[in-house]
């Protein structure tokens, strides 16, 4: 059995040589979401009760606005009964996607919500770190006290006010008073 990154590696490849990055892109997130927001068609589609022809022919049926490719995926997953894969599968393509495009995707967690000013400055010095596209997006989350902590290409940058407390509260420790 291919693993879901060998489907997404193909189909990358598959929509490169056709020149159809951006709408395999859009329609294979679209999928997801459909199939996320409706979890029961996975089981429908997954179901012994119908027979392979009803599945396939349910997927033209509910996704037929869907480029050819991306339908021919689906039916591949469906016949292997690895629909659930979807969602982990698009989440490969898109990696691969930002990849070729040279794009970083940054998640900025603070403790309020990041003004469009301190936006900007956070893409522009990671765009000029990275030589790359930052698409970036914000985390609130008011238990870091202050501070930012990023994370991008499985890095975390920890500035928060929460971790120099705990920093310094473990100096504290560390001295034989």
């Amino acid at each position: 059995m291919a693993g879901k990154n060998e489907y997404a590696s193909a189909l990358f490849a598959l929509a490169l040589e056709e020149d159809m990055l951006e709408k395999v892109k859009s329609d294979l997130e679209a999928l997801s979401a459909a199939l996320k927001e409706n979890p029961d068609y996975i089981k429908l589609l997954d179901t012994p009760a119908l027979s392979k022809e009803e599945r396939l022919s349910l997927i033209d049926e509910a996704f037929s606005s869907l480029c050819e490719c991306v339908r021919n995926l689906l039916k591949i997953l469906c016949e292997k009964h690895l629909v659930y894969t979807v969602a982990e599968l698009c989440s490969s393509f898109i990696s691969l996607y930002d990849e070729h495009s040279g794009i970083e995707r940054v998640e900025v967690v603070s403790a309020v919500a990041l003004t469009a000013m301190q936006a900007d400055a956070i893409i522009k010095k990671l765009a000029a770190m990275t030589q790359k596209k930052i698409i970036l997006t914000n985390t609130v989350k008011p238990e870091i006290l202050g501070g930012v902590i990023l994370r991008y290409s499985g890095i975390q940058l920890d500035g928060s006010v929460k971790a120099r407390l705990n920093s310094f509260a473990e100096s504290l420790k560390n001295l034989n008073l």
